[in-house]
């Protein structure tokens, strides 16, 4: 091992899943981690031991923590939209056919908590229960979803732009953000501040709230897959370059501001970006498979774990910050002890 693994070493539990990984989150109560495989498994684990389940036939396309506690939820392109319980046992939510699901939100409320996924130009609405509340209709194909920290609204990203909806509302027409162009994945200011979204050029595109005003956040040298806001909102943390492109939301900005850039590589590009849910910290994975965590506050960057084991395609914390997963299209995967040890 290289001195760049010397934490993965040291803090690390660690297996070879034998397939690209999609996708990888733990659950809300942060005890169990799920990895999504392109051969339609998923791969459990409590940080001690690993257990695998047949949960669709065809790739994971999407994979989040469910709105309660401890299970999960999971789309496919075999058109399945399920629960999955940290024993392995799925149960079904809705089933679309031969369409695909193809990205999934959960909101958690004690009374009201929320699921979501899209198929196709949908976006289908359910309740924490699995009974199915609405249907939301787009344009064209929904590419990302995204519950405000409230669970007041959910957002959309599809072509020429992004729509926000109320979901305890019955109305039929959203509020629709206007920009030409192919939109992908999707992000809400946790303080509902603005909604941003990446495009299929190499840039971002904003909108303040309430009042819609553009941002344009451009100039990166690959497209950013992967992007978040702080936990305070201060800065939008972005994927698509050899450092971690972090956008201040503060003081007027981003507009007429320039980003700060952490961790730069030698050559590589970020590929996944995870925020930490407690402190101004940001976990980034890059293409050649090397993990950094960097704190923003006191400019300090730590080294996860070493380029050589594949691109790094899911990235995540639990829900206090004291584990992130992570894993590769190469099927390595790995969880990693931030707590504090005596």
């Amino acid at each position: 091992m290289s001195d760049f693994d010397a934490l993965l070493k040291a803090r690390g539990v660690t297996e070879n899943l034998g397939a690209n990984i999609t996708a990888g989150v733990f659950n809300r109560a942060g005890r169990h981690a799920a990895f999504a495989l392109g051969d339609g498994n998923l791969c459990l684990s409590d940080g001690h031991g690993w257990s695998r389940m047949k949960a669709h036939v065809g790739a994971i396309l999407a994979l989040a923590a469910d709105s309660t506690p401890n299970g999960f939820l999971s789309g496919g392109d075999d058109g399945k939209f399920q629960r999955i319980a940290i024993d392995g046992s799925p149960t079904e939510i809705a089933g679309f056919g031969m369409k695909w699901v193809e990205n999934i939100a959960s909101f958690a409320h004690p009374k009201s908590g929320l699921l979501a996924c899209t198929v196709g130009k949908f976006v289908h609405l359910f309740q924490a229960d699995g009974r199915k509340l609405r249907s939301l209709t787009h344009p064209s194909t929904v590419s990302g979803i995204a519950f405000d920290a409230k669970g007041k609204r959910i957002a959309a990203a599809h072509y020429n732009g992004a729509s926000l909806w109320f979901t305890a509302s019955t109305s039929e027409t959203p509020r629709v953000f206007e920009w030409k162009g192919s939109h992908l994945g999707i992000a809400i200011h946790p303080l509902g501040e603005a909604i941003v979204t990446a495009m299929q050029e190499n840039a971002l595109h904003g909108w303040t709230l309430p009042e819609g005003k553009h941002m344009r956040m451009s100039g990166y040298p690959s497209k950013t897959e992967s992007f978040g806001f702080t936990k305070s909102g201060k800065y939008l943390a972005t994927g698509g370059a050899d450092a971690i492109v972090l956008w201040p939301f503060f003081g007027g900005g981003p507009m007429g501001k320039p980003p700060l850039e952490l961790g730069m590589s030698d050559g590589a590009f970020i590929k996944r970006i995870a925020c930490h849910p407690e402190f101004e910290v940001v976990a980034a994975g890059f293409d050649d498979g090397s993990v950094i965590v960097a704190d923003i506050m006191k400019d300090k960057i730590l080294p996860v774990c070493g380029p050589g084991r594949g691109t790094i395609t899911a990235l995540a914390w639990n829900a206090s910050g004291s584990h992130l997963a992570l894993g590769t299209e190469g099927g390595f995967a790995a969880l990693v002890d931030f707590s504090k040890q005596s």
